[in-house]
């Protein structure tokens, strides 16, 4: 696996120690084989294009995210703290950004994360400043910010998660993140071709089949399918690989850089055999940033806007920022 963990970072989840023991009791055993990864259909974005053939090897993964009660136990173990709760450091942030960029003022410095919200109209929906917000002590523990809580959600998905907070649990668990390749053939549990891990109609038999938007995006939430925000896990289908929530609830973290032009040096090496990702990340909306993939869409993802629940849908994420829609899942290879 490549994975570019950068000090002080990298010192910090060396010396968190492992728990002694890696559980695969809410595991499954993906046996591995080869598929077509991307897609070509109308609702691909350039970044899934072209469709070209990968082969993964066998590996264990979680059936479902990973939880909050999961998470507390980990921090309640090693003392860790996530990103969304400690105070940003300029000198890091600094790198990622276009040079001279102004240091902001302190109070944007100061621990918290993205939140979303309703807003009462829409200029541009290109604008996505409109319905997200940078708020101080906002994390996992309080996934709306200072009152909210985790008590009665326990079994949701983690949120406000960064990459290395995820690598940091992944190093106490004894386990890994997935390659972005290894996520996309779990996700589609045995369904060559298909849209969604459960096939290729949205909602088969009227029956809302992951949680996610519905309604006008993003001012009214029709909650058909009985969620605004995260959901239980586990409260949807599995797929075919016995597999929960891999469309909808929350994106997830996979190892890899995110390059946008990936696919298209991909496609031209024929069949790859575990790919890792590229060697360093690239996206042309902010190219001085460091990003890796995740995956699987959210309960904000909507028909209409970006329709990211979908197997091949993907998108590009900083590794130090948390959000309210991005957890992840482990897995462990033989």
């Amino acid at each position: 696996m490549r994975a570019y963990i950068p000090e002080p970072y990298a010192s910090e989840i060396a010396q968190i120690p492992y728990r002694g023991y890696t559980d695969t009791t809410h595991m499954v055993w993906i046996k591995g084989g080869t598929f077509t990864m991307g897609a070509e259909h109308k609702m691909a974005m350039a970044h899934e294009k072209p469709p070209h053939r990968v082969q993964v090897g066998g590996f264990w993964m979680d059936k479902y995210e990973v939880t909050n009660a999961e998470f507390l136990a980990f921090t309640q173990a090693t003392g860790y703290k996530t990103l969304a709760e400690r105070a940003l450091d300029w000198e890091t942030m600094k790198k990622e950004l276009p040079p001279g960029t102004p240091k902001p003022p302190d109070s944007l410095l100061a621990p918290g994360s993205l939140v979303f919200y309703s807003p009462p109209q829409v200029e541009d929906m290109h604008n996505y400043a409109q319905w997200w917000q940078w708020k101080n002590h906002v994390n996992w523990r309080q996934p709306e910010g200072p009152g909210s809580s985790i008590e009665d959600r326990m079994n949701h998905p983690v949120v406000h998660i960064a990459y290395y907070d995820a690598l940091a649990y992944c190093q106490w668990a004894g386990k890994e993140l997935p390659t972005e390749a290894e996520w996309e053939f779990a996700a589609r549990g045995g369904k060559e071709g298909h849209i969604y891990p459960w096939g290729n109609e949205l909602i088969p038999e009227n029956k809302p089949m992951a949680n996610y938007w519905q309604g006008n995006f993003p001012l009214n939430n029709t909650v058909d399918d009985g969620f605004e925000h995260t959901s239980p896990v586990g409260v949807f289908a599995a797929n075919g690989y016995g597999l929960f929530d891999m469309a909808g609830n929350v994106w997830e973290w996979c190892s890899d850089f995110y390059d946008a032009n990936y696919y298209q040096q991909l496609a031209l090496k024929g069949t790859i055999s575990n790919p890792q990702g590229p060697e360093r990340s690239y996206d042309p909306a902010a190219p001085y940033a460091i990003k890796h993939v995740i995956k699987g869409g959210s309960f904000l993802c909507n028909d209409s806007y970006c329709s990211s629940y979908r197997v091949s849908a993907k998108m590009p994420a900083a590794p130090d920022t948390g959000m309210p829609h991005l957890g992840f899942r482990t897995i462990l290879r033989p």
